[in-house]
Formats: structure tokens, C-alpha cells, sequence
């Protein structure tokens, strides 16, 4: 994940702007990085993330290693919506359709809602 792309796709806050929001705000705890844009308080699936950079900004560490693509990132957040992890709010990035995979046949079926 590059700093300029998306980290709450809820309300469009950057990596930069959570990171920049850590360095000069100085927050005590994770939760506290809800007061940057209100990141992390739509469907949520960022929350876990957002708790990692402010335990590696605290300890002193970096984030730059085992990151996902903001490709990955998204779908990710697809799959969280989708299994009921969270309910974006309007205005919120789009969550992608996941096709649902036959097992049996490795062949796409549509949508996880079947059709």
C-alpha cells in the first residue's frame, strides 16, 4: 500500500493523512485515530489495520514490508462486507462483486448472492 492510497475506503482517508495524523497528533491509543476523518468508524474492516500502524509508529517500526496492494486491500474489504463484517456508509468506495468459485469445477458462478 503506496501513501496516497485509500486505508478507510469508508470515508477515503489515505495512508498519509493517518500517518501524518499519528506523527503530529501523537494519539495514546488506536482508537484514537478515529478523530483523523473519522477513519475506521464505517463498516470497520480498517480497524485492524489502523491498530497496526499505531503499534508500529509507538514501537518505532515501519509498515513497509508485508503490506497488501491497494488491489488487495480493496477486495479485501469486499470480503469482509460480504461475509457481514461491516456496513459501508453512502458515499463510501464501492465494494467489488466477489465471484463465488464451484469447488467442483474452479469456474466462476457470479456474485456471492448466487445469481
Amino acid at each position: 500500500m503506496q501513501l496516497d492510497d485509500e486505508l478507510c475506503l469508508c470515508f477515503h482517508v489515505t495512508k498519509r493523512k493517518v500517518m501524518n495524523y499519528i506523527r503530529i497528533e501523537r494519539p495514546r491509543r488506536a482508537a484514537q485515530l478515529s478523530e483523523c476523518f473519522v477513519a475506521g468508524t464505517g463498516c470497520g474492516c480498517c480497524r485492524t489495520y489502523l491498530a497496526r500502524l499505531f503499534d508500529e509508529a509507538v514501537s518505532g517500526g515501519t509498515t513497509e514490508g508485508d503490506e497488501p496492494t491497494s488491489e488487495d486491500y480493496a477486495r479485501m474489504r469486499s470480503r469482509y462486507v460480504h461475509q457481514g463484517g461491516g456496513r459501508p456508509p453512502p458515499g463510501a468506495t464501492p465494494i467489488d462483486e466477489l465471484p463465488q468459485v464451484d469447488p467442483t469445477k474452479g469456474e466462476n458462478r457470479g456474485p456471492l448472492d448466487g445469481s
